[in-house]
């Protein structure tokens, strides 16, 4: 799929020739026109649109190559050098792109004559010039050899062409089931489901969707209610189409009509009408009947909607069955009909892989000594039936001994992609890749430089995204917003897994499937995307032409298997790696670098010639021991995001400012592990210039000063802002500032200290916003200022800290009516805590933390009806159960943590048994399983709820 690196440097290209650059660029071009190699520099910008046109053609041959499904290695080596002379593209554009703004800077001081003079860059244009004519005459050679060494392949007198639908079609899914009924594991709900959307006394027409990643067993599920002859029976006629990713509705209509009259019946001559007269004949015979139509593997809605033309409803109950990779598809069907697959859990994937691996032995009882090395295999499987299928089959045939199977575990990944018994996973989980759009593949492909089972957190992922450039503006929209859309999207096409979600069904982080990240990682290797480095079983090596590196293990010294001069990502999961201070390959050569994370690593000093990453504009230092920025800091003017999240660095160098690109600026310190103080971090100096820097998103910590606070007003884009050691003298310019914001949608308030009083009654905003945090004493009567009484009903999360809150002041949170989450510190005053009938209705996640007069807690029937989540901790006087805690039917966890040892001797076992995860300890202690089995009534427990469990561990726990 080179056509995605090709379409990539076209754009940068498009965006290094648009009439605006050039502009800019045209006095630097008619300067150095005088100089050496004169025509070759003001033939720059001709040489580079000629570049874009040739990679235009190439981008759709490479389209038309791809659709025709001509293989072989000349084809390939072919298609390597292309995306080779790509990747030089893109640096050559990125050199244009720094000496031009750079020309810009400094033309703007009235410099230009001394630039002329004595170039102060780390490119010149001579150099650009002469690659971009370098490139141009390769690109011109590479069509010639083309027609040389390819035309032969693709007329045919060669190797013949592979028909792409014969292939694609060969390995959809329903084309083999080989799970027999008596192997099936783990769809009896799904399948009763099922069975339930077709039975229904309903007549009129029932769409039901079968949903889910590829390989989890879709078609397998429907079509075993398809060979059910009793279902089957309740219907006067049934057809199974496979739907291919290139639809073409006449050929779906001809199937369907050919399958209703059957083989011998010569009364309709499907394969000579066309499309309306197969649509009026369709619809003539299903007019009168009970129908069953099943398609499968549907990948768009509006193939379906086209397909639906003839699926007239008929009111005598007839069904269609929809199988799709795709959210969107699935969202056709009425909720009550759609059918969610998700992977196995490890019980019954154990259980399909033995039914497979040992057909032959009772029971399928797994042999003692393979029983780890099964084990590990089912863990890389990660539930999924189409892998543990295939595997346990090909194992079956193997010696039934730990040796042989440890050396197939050893090389799986490899077995996937060479194995003609094992190639039908990588082929059916493929075709989800090959189906994305071009804007998706490499946001998909990135997620694969984590780590196997790794968590990967939505801002994080969507930061790198755009520094990486992937991310394309779309009208008003901000391109944070046009990111988590492609996030959404992905996940929409079961190409990632949610793993948590905020209160409000916002995505938090995710995962991919071990064996999608594996395919992933074979395919990012095909197109030189990135290079996954990992020397534990030896020495690891990184492609030449691999511009992006994730290191997950490194053992030895990195530099000797890494080219750093074709850098542009460099991200690093292995915080034991050893470093003096900084990766000494990184200032000197890796000057093409877009993102660095370094996050975790032993390191406390940043050298002077980091300023010479031009092109960085994504730079993470979370969790190191850097105390401070060279000055040099202030010429990476292309970074977007910086994150100096618990490091040692608080204060920048002078000149911070001129980084007027910086979108996420993220800084603070610990103070506090025990987050009991009100101010558990220090914060960011406001630097001079802090104001200018317009382009601004999110911002925190900063501690607030007089100048700071008046000046805030310019950051006009910011949509999350934390604020901390504000004052009361603060709090009128602070309000009269945020009035100013129209984007803010997240914000946190902290006081310099307990005593110092937040005035806000006077805060007003523009829009709603999401989160709330207020850390400090509120003046009387500010859950009643205007910002309250206009957005209160709007806030969805809220956090009060050190408040001091009155009876009357939780039963006005209560008001709130959108609250999804609720979190309390230390700021109730009373020694009852109610929750009233009707109160925080829509409230998912409580936690109430240190209130410390708090004695007892009452919860009426009806109050937070759909709480999920609750936490209690360090309430040191409550010595029993919240009472009422039986109506609170939602909740799945429960948490009491560091409590008095009066509350777990009181805990009435009986009142939390529907509760399926439960958590409590005293100051720290923590209750564990073997305690749990002493307490009163715990069988009675077990008994209430078989699934009910206690949680070890202690302090807070964060989902």
């Amino acid at each position: 799929m080179a056509e995605i690196v090709v379409l990539f440097v076209i754009k940068k290209i498009g965006i290094a020739v648009a009439g605006e650059t050039l502009k800019l660029a045209k006095p630097l071009l008619a300067n150095k026109a005088e100089l050496k190699k004169a025509e070759l520099v003001t033939a720059l910008p001709i040489n580079m649109k000629l570049i874009k046109d040739e990679l235009e053609l190439i981008n759709a041959f490479l389209k038309e190559l791809g659709m025709s499904g001509c293989k072989g290695e000349v084809v390939e080596t072919w298609v390597r050098q292309v995306r080779r002379l790509a990747h030089d593209m893109e640096d050559v554009v990125d050199e244009f792109m720094y000496v031009v703004g750079k020309n810009k800077e400094k033309e703007s001081r009235s410099y230009v004559k001394k630039i002329i003079k004595k170039p102060q860059s780390l490119f010149s244009l001579e150099e650009i010039a002469i690659k971009a004519d370098r490139i141009n005459r390769q690109l011109m050679e590479l069509s010639k050899r083309l027609g040389r060494w390819t035309q032969p392949i693709l007329s045919g007198s060669s190797i013949p062409a592979t028909n792409y639908d014969t292939e694609q079609r060969l390995y959809l899914p329903g084309h083999d089931y080989s799970i027999t009924d008596a192997e099936l594991v783990g769809i009896d709900k799904n399948r009763q489901t099922l069975i339930e959307s077709l039975c229904l006394e309903d007549c009129s027409l029932r769409i039901i969707a079968v949903w889910g990643m590829g390989g989890l067993g879709k078609s397998t599920l429907v079509n075993n209610i398809y060979k059910n002859e009793e279902i089957i029976s309740k219907f006067n006629c049934s057809v199974w189409l496979s739907i291919s990713q290139s639809c073409r509705i006449h050929d779906i209509w001809q199937n369907m009509l050919k399958e209703l009259c059957g083989k011998d019946s010569r009364e309709f001559d499907a394969e000579n009408k066309d499309s309306s007269e197969l649509k009026t004949e369709l619809t003539k015979i299903l007019d009168q009947k009970r129908y069953l139509i099943i398609l499968d593997d549907v990948w768009l809605a509006t193939d379906f909607l086209k397909i639906k033309e003839v699926l007239i409803d008929n009111g005598l109950g007839s069904r269609v069955i929809i199988t799709t990779r795709i959210e969107e598809v699935a969202s056709i069907a009425e909720d009550g009909c759609k059918i969610s697959l998700e992977p196995l859990d490890d019980h019954d994937a154990w259980l399909l892989f033995c039914r497979k691996a040992f057909p032959k032995i009772e029971n399928h009882i797994c042999p003692p000594e393979l029983q780890q090395c099964g084990m590990d295999i089912i863990e890389k499987c990660d539930g999924l039936p189409l892998a543990l299928v295939a595997i346990g089959s090909l194992l079956s045939f193997k010696s039934k001994n730990n040796r042989d199977w440890r050396l197939f575990y050893n090389q799986l990944i490899s077995e996937v992609h060479n194995n003609e018994n094992l190639n039908q996973v990588e082929k059916i989980l493929n075709l989800s890749y090959k189906h994305l759009p071009n804007y998706l593949k490499y946001c998909f492909l990135y997620c694969a430089m984590f780590p196997e089972d790794y968590l990967i957190h939505r801002k994080r992922l969507i930061r790198l995204w755009i520094s990486e450039g992937f991310i394309e503006q779309k009208g008003a929209c901000s391109l944070e917003d046009v990111a988590e859309g492609y996030l959404a999207e992905l996940v929409q096409r079961s190409m990632l897994q949610v793993v948590a979600r905020n209160s409000f069904n916002r995505i938090q982080c995710l995962r991919m499937h071990d064996i999608v990240r594996e395919l992933a990682i074979f395919q990012s290797k095909k197109e030189s995307f990135c290079t996954i480095y990992d020397d534990t079983h030896g020495v690891a090596q990184v492609g030449l032409d691999s511009h992006r590196v994730s290191v997950l293990q490194c053992n030895n010294d990195i530099r000797l298997s890494i080219d750093p001069s074709r850098l542009h990502t460099f991200i690093v999961f292995d915080t034991s790696m050893v470093l003096s201070s900084w990766p000494s390959f990184i200032p000197s050569e890796s000057k093409y670098l877009a993102v660095l994370d370094l996050s975790g690593l032993p390191m406390e000093t940043i050298p002077n010639s980091v300023g010479d990453l031009f092109n960085l504009r994504f730079l993470c230092l979370n969790d190191t021991n850097v105390k401070e920025f060279p000055k040099s800091i202030s010429k990476l003017r292309n970074l977007q995001t910086l994150s100096l999240e618990r490091t040692q660095l608080l204060n920048f160098p002078r000149g911070f400012s001129k980084l007027n690109k910086l979108r996420h600026l993220l800084v603070w310190k610990l103070v506090d592990a025990t987050y009991k103080s009100l101010n558990n971090w220090e914060s960011l100096e406001p630097f001079e210039g802090l104001w200018d820097l317009k382009e601004l998103q999110s911002l925190g910590e900063v501690r607030a000063t007089k100048d700071f606070v008046a000046k805030l007003r310019n950051l006009s884009q910011l949509r999350s802002l934390c604020i901390t050691y504000v004052r009361s003298s603060h709090s009128v310019q602070l309000c009269n500032s945020l009035s100013k914001m129209h984007c803010l949608t997240r914000l946190n308030i902290r006081a310099s200290n307990e005593h110092e009083l937040l005035l806000l009654d006077g805060l007003t905003l523009s829009n709603p916003l999401e989160k709330l945090e207020l850390a400090g004493q509120l003046s009387e009567g500010t859950l009643e200022s205007p910002f309250f009484s206009a957005h209160g009903n709007k806030l969805l999360q809220m956090e009060l800290s050190w408040c001091k809150l009155t009876v009357n002041s939780v039963a006005r949170l209560a008001e709130f009516s959108s609250l999804t989450e609720l979190r309390l510190t230390r700021v109730y005053t009373g020694h009852q805590l109610n929750f009233h009938a009707n109160w925080f209705r829509n409230l998912k996640k409580a936690v109430f933390w240190d209130l410390q007069q708090v004695k007892q807690i009452f919860i009426h029937e009806g109050a937070l009806a759909n709480l999920h989540y609750l936490h209690i901790d360090s309430l040191m006087e409550l010595r029993d159960i919240p009472i009422g805690i039986e109506f609170l039917g939602s909740v799945k966890e429960a948490y009491f943590t560091r409590m008095h040892s009066d509350f777990t001797r009181n805990l009435r076992m009986g009142k939390i048994s529907h509760i399926l995860k439960v958590h409590w300890s005293t100051q720290g202690v923590s209750t564990d399983l073997k305690e749990l089995a002493n307490l009163p009534e715990a069988s009675n427990m077990t008994n209430a709820n078989p699934e009910w469990r206690i949680l070890g561990g202690s302090g807070w726990v964060f989902i």
